[in-house]
C-alpha cells in the first residue's frame, strides 16, 4: 500500500512539472528563433555598412579628382584680356592612395581604364555696349587709339570700347583610374563693330583654340611626374595681362605642342614649347612664310625667366606689298624676367606684377610673341610692365599700371618708337550692388616712323578721363569679378602734333581732332 501511495505520489509530481518542462522547451526554442533573426539582420546591416563604406571611398575619389580638375583652369580665372582667355592651369592633384597602390600588373592601357571622374565645363568672356559723342554721332574709340597703339601702347579700356566680343570655351576633363588625366578644350571667338542684331555677313566668328592635354601619365617619373603634356592650337597657359589696359604682358599662341610643369626642385619648374604661326596680326593669317617658336618658360618662387627662339625661313626674301618692311628679318629672339608678387608691392594687401622684356630680330614684338613679320634682323625692343590692386580702406580701391616701350630699327634701319602708359583705374563701393568707377589715363609718344607706311614723325602727349557709375551683383571691391553693367562718361584730348602721324588712323580724321573729345554710353562686360 505504502508503495502505491508512493508511485501516485511521484505520478502526481511528474504530471505537475512535466507541462512546465515543455512550456520552457518552447520558450527556449523561440529565444533561439529570434536570436537567429536578429544575427541575421545584423548581418545585412553590416553588408549595407560596408556597401555604405564603399561608396563613401569612391564619393571621395571623385571629389578629390573634381578639385583637381577645378584647379587646373584656376587663375585667372585669373581675368582674360579683352582678346584673350587663357586660363592658367594648376598641376592636378596627386592620384588618391588606394590608386596609388594598385599592382602595376594590374595597370591597363589609358585608353582601357575605367574613368573615375567625367566632366564638362562651359567658360565665356563677352563685352559689348554704345558709344557715341557729345553730339550724338559715331565717334571714334578704343585701347589702341593712340598712334603709339600701332607698337602696342595701350591707353585704358574703361568707357572707351564700342564693340561686341564674344569668347565660348568648351571643355571635357576626365580623370582615370590610373591617376592620369585628360582635358580637352575647344575656343570659338567673334568680333564685331556693328550695332545690328545680324551681323552675319561681317562676322569674324573663328577657332581661336582646340587642344588636348594629357596628364599625370603613371609612367612619367622624377622631375617628368604631374607634368602635363600638350598638343593643338591654343594661347599659352602662363600668359598674362594687365585686364583694365586691355593689353597682355606677354602673349605666346599658336599650333604646336609642348610640356608643363617639369619639377627640377620644390619650386622651381619649367615649361617648353615649339609654336608654329604664319605672319599676320594675331587673329589673321596673310601669307605663307611660316614662323617657329621654340620657348623655355621656368618659375622659381615668385620669379619667371622666358626665353625663346624664333626662325621663319626665307621671310626676308618674300615679296613685299607696300605696307611691308623691305628689310624683314628671318630668325630672333625673345627673352622675359617678371616677378609675380603676392602682396602690393610689399606695402599692403593686395598683388602686383612686374615683368621686362626684351626682343631682337623677329623677337622684338615682344608682347604678341612672333606675331609681327616686318621686322627688321636688327630690330631692338625693350618693354616694362607693372601693375598691382589693392584696397584703400573706407570701401576705395586701386589698380595702377605703368606701361612703357622702346623700339629701335624696328621696321627700317634708323626708326625709333618711344612711348609711357601711366593709368589708374579707382573703385568707390556706395552699396553691395553700387559702385563708382574713375580712370585716368596718360601716355606720352616720341615716334620716328621713318616714312614707313607714309607715317610720319610726331611726339605729344593723350590724356583720359573717364566716369563710370557701375552696378555688380556683389563683391564690389574685387577688380577681377564679373558681370558689369557700367554707364559712362570720357573726357580725351591730345597734342595737335599727333594729328599729322597719319592719314588712315583715328587722330585727324573727320571730326576727331585735337582739342577735346566727349564720349557717352553703356556697357556690360562678364566672364565665368
Amino acid at each position: 500500500m505504502i508503495v502505491i501511495r508512493k508511485t501516485l505520489l511521484a505520478l502526481a509530481i511528474t504530471a505537475s512539472v512535466l507541462p512546465q518542462t515543455v512550456l520552457a522547451d518552447a520558450n527556449l526554442s523561440e529565444i533561439e528563433k529570434r536570436l537567429a533573426q536578429l544575427e541575421s539582420r545584423l548581418q545585412k546591416a553590416e553588408n549595407r555598412a560596408s556597401n555604405a563604406e564603399h561608396r563613401a571611398d569612391l564619393a571621395e575619389q571623385r571629389v578629390a579628382a573634381l578639385a583637381a580638375s577645378a584647379q587646373t583652369t584656376a587663375s585667372a580665372a585669373a581675368a582674360p584680356a579683352a582678346s584673350t582667355s587663357g586660363a592658367p592651369a594648376s598641376a592636378p592633384a596627386a592620384r588618391p592612395a588606394s590608386i596609388e597602390a594598385a599592382p602595376a600588373a594590374q595597370t591597363a592601357k589609358l585608353g582601357d581604364e575605367k574613368k573615375i571622374s567625367d566632366g564638362f565645363e562651359f567658360h565665356g568672356y563677352a563685352r559689348s555696349g554704345v558709344i557715341m559723342n557729345d553730339s550724338a554721332a559715331g565717334t571714334k574709340s578704343g585701347p589702341y587709339l593712340t598712334p603709339a597703339g600701332e607698337t602696342g601702347g595701350a591707353i585704358g579700356r574703361l568707357g572707351n570700347e564700342n564693340n561686341t566680343y564674344v569668347e565660348l570655351n568648351l571643355e571635357q576633363k576626365t580623370r582615370l583610374g590610373n591617376g592620369a588625366t585628360t582635358r580637352f578644350k575647344v575656343m570659338l571667338a567673334d568680333g564685331q563693330q556693328s550695332y545690328n542684331d545680324w551681323t552675319a555677313d561681317t562676322s569674324d566668328l573663328n577657332i581661336r583654340q582646340a587642344f588636348v592635354e594629357l596628364g599625370s601619365l603613371p609612367t612619367f617619373s622624377g622631375a617628368f611626374k604631374d607634368t602635363t603634356l600638350w598638343a593643338g592650337k591654343r594661347f599659352d597657359r602662363d600668359n598674362f595681362d594687365i585686364h583694365w589696359l586691355d593689353s597682355d604682358v606677354v602673349f605666346l599662341a599658336g599650333t604646336g605642342g609642348g610640356i608643363y610643369d617639369v619639377k627640377w626642385a620644390d619650386n622651381v619648374k619649367s615649361n617648353f614649347s615649339l609654336y608654329g604661326r604664319n605672319f599676320g596680326d594675331i587673329e589673321t593669317i596673310d601669307n605663307n612664310v611660316q614662323n617657329y617658336i621654340v620657348t623655355a618658360n621656368t618659375f622659381s618662387g615668385p620669379f619667371q625667366f622666358m626665353l625663346s627662339g624664333l626662325r621663319a625661313k626665307d621671310n626676308d626674301e618674300r615679296i613685299n606689298s607696300s605696307v611691308r618692311s623691305d628689310n624683314a628679318g628671318d630668325k630672333g629672339v625673345h627673352t622675359m624676367v617678371a616677378w609675380h608678387g603676392d602682396s602690393f608691392y610689399g606695402l599692403a594687401e593686395g598683388s602686383a606684377k612686374t615683368a621686362l622684356l626684351y626682343g631682337h630680330g623677329l623677337g622684338a614684338e615682344v608682347k604678341g610673341v612672333g606675331s609681327d613679320g616686318n621686322l627688321t634682323d636688327q630690330a631692338d625692343t625693350w618693354r616694362l610692365a607693372t601693375y598691382g590692386i589693392t584696397a584703400l580702406g573706407n570701401n576705395w580701391h586701386l589698380a595702377p599700371a605703368v606701361l612703357a616701350q622702346q623700339s629701335k630699327d624696328r621696321y627700317i634701319k634708323g626708326d625709333d618708337y618711344r612711348w609711357v602708359t601711366v593709368n589708374a583705374r579707382v573703385l568707390q563701393e556706395i552699396n553691395e550692388n553700387f559702385m563708382l568707377a574713375y580712370e585716368g589715363s596718360y601716355q606720352y609718344m616720341n615716334l620716328k616712323p621713318m616714312g614707313f607706311k607714309d607715317r610720319q614723325d610726331v611726339s605729344g602727349g593723350f590724356y583720359k578721363l573717364t566716369f563710370a557709375p557701375t552696378f555688380k551683383v556683389a563683391d564690389m571691391g574685387n577688380f577681377l569679378s564679373r558681370p558689369e553693367i557700367r554707364i559712362f562718361a570720357s573726357w580725351m584730348d591730345w597734342d595737335h602734333d599727333l594729328d599729322r602721324y597719319a592719314s588712315d588712323d583715328a587722330f585727324g580724321s573727320s571730326g576727331f581732332v585735337a582739342g577735346g573729345e566727349w564720349n557717352f554710353g553703356v556697357q556690360m562686360e562678364t566672364w565665368f
